[in-house]
């Protein structure tokens, strides 16, 4: 594991750290250097054991120079709590952050479909299952990736406390604490051409419960 110099109270060292931290989300950030110039792209993701597993277009020019062995780095992070303390100063955030450094790899065309399906269920469990197969079409216009997950390649740091309290307590301006932060499904809201009455899949109201 990379060490962390700033602030090394908040570093997570046990590899059950990270997988929890990846699990947790489902958008993280890729970035690389493409012809001396940073990059760095939003991209939905999934963990697959030790490989973090990407997607995107076959015609981005970018993906195909981290797949081609560019070193790269994937970062997820989660807010988790506004810190508000009694000054500036000392007010925070409270957040878990994993970041994995290494080199992509093409996910070979046998494999591709269920690592695509991997990914899809684990935005919307289940899913794949509901809808047809993908098309060879499809597979074809989808570069599908990998990152490895190795013991040196990855650093994890939480924050998961009040705000510090102040040396003298009659010096405080008044309240100090922390406002949770959460994301939570809302009601599915159908495309304009579903029919009013169609029945809304089981893997949706598994998204929307939580389940």
């Amino acid at each position: 594991m990379n060490q962390i110099r700033r602030q090394p109270d908040r570093a997570r060292s046990d590899r059950a750290d990270l997988d929890a931290v990846l699990d947790a989300a489902a958008v993280g950030t890729l970035a690389t250097v493409v012809d001396g110039q940073p990059w760095v792209v939003p991209m939905l993701y999934a963990r697959d054991g030790d490989r973090v597993l990407l997607h995107g277009s076959t015609g981005a020019g970018a993906l195909r120079h981290v797949a081609a062995g560019a070193p790269a780095a994937f970062c997820v992070t989660l807010l988790d709590g506004i810190v508000v303390a009694d000054t500036l100063f000392d007010s925070s955030a409270n957040y878990r952050s994993a970041v994995v450094r290494g080199n992509l790899t093409v996910i070979d065309p046998a494999d591709a479909t269920h690592a695509l399906n991997l990914m899809s269920d684990s935005l919307i469990p289940g899913r794949s299952a509901e809808v047809r197969a993908s098309t060879k079409k499809e597979l074809a216009a989808t570069l599908a990736m990998a990152l490895p997950i190795t013991p040196d390649g990855w650093t994890v740091k939480v924050r998961d406390a009040p705000p510090a309290q102040p040396e003298q307590i009659a010096d405080s301006s008044g309240w100090a604490g922390v406002v949770p932060l959460r994301t939570v499904a809302g009601e599915p809201i159908p495309a304009p051409w579903i029919d009013a009455d169609a029945i809304v899949p089981e893997s949706v109201h598994r998204l929307v419960k939580g389940t």
